[in-house]
């Protein structure tokens, strides 16, 4: 299938097509087009929209894009998935909905990326994929140690942490 949305990707459009490849579509195509063409061409090119305005995969209320493609393809079974779903959320949105920690940490991370001088979306989101692939492994981490919730706090063993969570 071929999935479209707008150019100059940001958080939200680069954890869209890494978790549309990785749980959705790993034949998927991914086109970046400027906003105001996004859907003219997904009619044209028979494309999937995603974090567009008005749009099923876009953001709803306080939700973004992320977590309506795991509610719409029903992989809100897989926790580490879900919580990945919130720090995108927190680097994505004002990050009022769930108040995720790490939310602002990938925020930085992100716009770092979109300063490095890669020479289109597809070769930034080819890059900053291993950010997620990282991501969701501490995420299923978080979950196996049973910190998932947003009220406890997840403490690596080499942090050595005292204080008591949020």
């Amino acid at each position: 299938m071929k999935w479209i949305t707008r150019e100059h990707v940001k958080v939200d459009r680069v954890a869209c097509p890494w978790l549309i490849k990785k749980f959705v579509d790993r034949d998927a195509e991914f086109i970046f087009a400027p906003a105001d063409k996004v859907m003219a061409e997904a009619k044209r090119l028979d494309a999937i929209p995603y974090d567009v305005k008005d749009v099923e995969l876009g953001r709803h209320g306080k939700e973004c894009s992320f977590e309506a493609i795991l509610k719409k393809y029903k992989l809100t079974d897989n926790p580490a998935l879900v919580l990945l779903g919130r720090i995108v959320n927190g680097a994505d949105t004002d990050n009022t909905l769930y108040h995720q920690a790490e939310g602002p940490g990938l925020q930085a991370v992100a716009e770092g990326f979109r300063h490095l001088g890669y020479k289109d979306d597809h070769a930034l989101n080819a890059a900053e994929w291993i950010v997620y692939d990282a991501l969701y492994a501490y995420c299923g981490e978080v979950v196996k140690r049973g910190k998932a919730e947003p009220s406890k706090r997840y403490c690596p063993p080499m942090w050595n942490c005292t204080e008591p969570g949020p």
